[in-house]
């Protein structure tokens, strides 16, 4: 097997970036939308999109459109199993990023769901 030094080189560099490795640990652990991606970095929304757009066009991530949405989730297994090594298992979601995801007011439809999901178990109590 031959070895794409440049190649390889150019994806180190995407992940070598502070907000593309959060972005990636994030979507790591279940395919998430803009709106979530821009309020866990508390960047804006240009921004989130462009890094998007780079992990994308490395073939890191990949997107996935419902409707009007798009969700992106981690494409590349190897990766995968770098960020697992690097920053831990992504077995359930780091506390800190499930707290915060609970605050996010979004409209797309996964929120919508959950939030329902969750004013139904309040009411039911």
């Amino acid at each position: 097997m031959s070895i794409n030094y440049e190649e390889t080189a150019n994806k180190i560099k995407l992940l070598a970036h502070p907000e593309r490795l959060r972005i990636l640990d994030v979507v790591r652990r279940e395919p998430e939308c803009v709106c979530h991606l821009t309020s866990l970095l508390g960047k804006l929304q240009p921004y989130v999109s462009q890094q998007l757009s780079l992990l994308r066009k490395a073939g890191i991530i990949e997107d996935e459109k419902d409707g009007l949405n798009v969700y992106y989730r981690l494409a590349d297994e190897k990766i995968a199993v770098w960020l697992d090594d690097i920053l831990g298992e992504a077995i359930g979601e780091h506390s800190k990023i499930s707290q915060h995801k609970k605050l996010i007011a979004c409209p797309c439809p996964k929120c919508e769901t959950e939030t329902e999901m969750m004013t139904e178990s309040v009411f039911a109590r």
